[in-house]
């Protein structure tokens, strides 16, 4: 597994706890290093929920920010 892929899986399990804290729950589902992109699904609470993409925006991407600085993007996926 590629170094960046294990440093988002490694951030992504710190970050679920606070999702799971209000009822939601995050999956990593691929890191593209190529676009550098991040596709996720979001469960529980998160899903329809009209934050998440405030959620994906300021806790998500800027938390994954600190492991892989060049990330642009975090993407749900249905």
């Amino acid at each position: 597994m590629p170094a960046i892929e294990e440093k988002i899986k490694e951030k992504i399990e710190e970050l679920r706890p606070g999702l799971q804290a209000d009822g939601g729950d995050l999956e990593l589902i691929e890191v593209d290093e190529a676009n550098k992109r991040v596709r996720v699904k979001l469960h529980g609470a998160c899903v329809g929920c009209p934050l998440s993409e405030i959620t994906l925006r300021d806790y998500v991407l800027k938390n994954l920010k600190e492991v892989w600085p060049e990330l642009e993007e975090v993407l749900p996926v249905q």
